[in-house]
């Protein structure tokens, strides 16, 4: 099973298609040349397999496996899409660390009942920004902090449309995964900037158009959205800016 999102796009694993602990892994065509966006946990790669298969078929070849980030519901399967399809993994160095030592507290393995096996990085970049070119097409990468210290947004141009890959932009953010709140917000602001038409999300799904895409990231980076993921995050001043975001539920308190 695949979802099409545009030609030449599609989700190919996540929640209602591969394993429910499996964040979107998405797979983008130029040609016959093509990447992978995550790789999910693992846990159901055998579907994850045949759902890439179907889409390459016999004359495109899988050339790099992008990560987004270190969490185990993006890379845990990284190993094993590798050795299927040999092709190239690409992380920000600050998440690399955690993926080529297997790094259960800042991969969040254990939320997901597992353990994080050490698996190499192939392509290691640093800095603000990087790019790939893939066939006869190209893929920037954006460093955006705050999730994770290596989180890192993906974008590209189809048929004239800016498509962002940003990943986790609700967070949340956890002191156990090094997450930090004024990098996240300022990677947030950064991607407003963009101005993309299509947001591909790994837990909330394709967002478009470009106005619902604007609309979204605001979401999270304001006052309310900032609360949801506070929760995990717990800093000291909790209780007081979750009262400020929900004047409603004060007044009621």
């Amino acid at each position: 099973m695949n979802l099409k999102i545009r030609d030449n796009l599609w989700q190919v694993g996540g929640m209602g298609i591969t394993d429910k602990s499996d964040a979107g892994v998405f797979l983008l065509r130029f040609g016959d040349k093509a990447v992978l966006i995550d790789a999910g946990s693992g846990k159901d790669h055998a579907q994850l397999k045949r759902n890439i298969d179907q889409l390459l078929g016999s004359d495109a070849r899988l050339e790099y496996l992008l990560l987004t980030h270190c969490h185990f519901d993006h890379s845990g399967g990284a190993n094993l899409v590798r050795a299927d399809y040999g092709c190239r993994i690409v992380a920000h160095e600050l998440d690399s660390l955690y993926i080529e030592s297997g790094d259960d507290k800042v991969t969040g393995a254990p939320w997901y009942g597992s353990h994080a096996e050490p698996c190499n990085v192939d392509l290691k970049w640093s800095g603000p920004e990087y790019s790939l070119t893939v066939g006869a097409g190209k893929i920037d990468a954006i460093h955006c902090p705050g999730h994770s210290p290596g989180s890192v947004a993906f974008v590209t141009r189809l048929d004239g449309e800016l498509i962002l890959f940003g990943q986790d932009i609700h967070g949340p953010l956890h002191k156990d995964w090094l997450s930090d709140e004024e990098h996240y917000l300022d990677s947030l602001t950064r991607l407003l900037e963009l101005d993309a038409d299509l947001l591909v999300e790994s837990h909330f799904g394709v967002i478009e158009p470009r106005e619902e895409v604007r609309a979204f990231i605001e979401y999270w980076r304001s006052p309310i959205g900032v609360s949801h993921y506070a929760v995990l995050y717990a800093p000291d001043d909790w209780d007081e800016r979750r009262k400020k975001s929900d004047p409603g539920k004060q007044e009621a308190e």
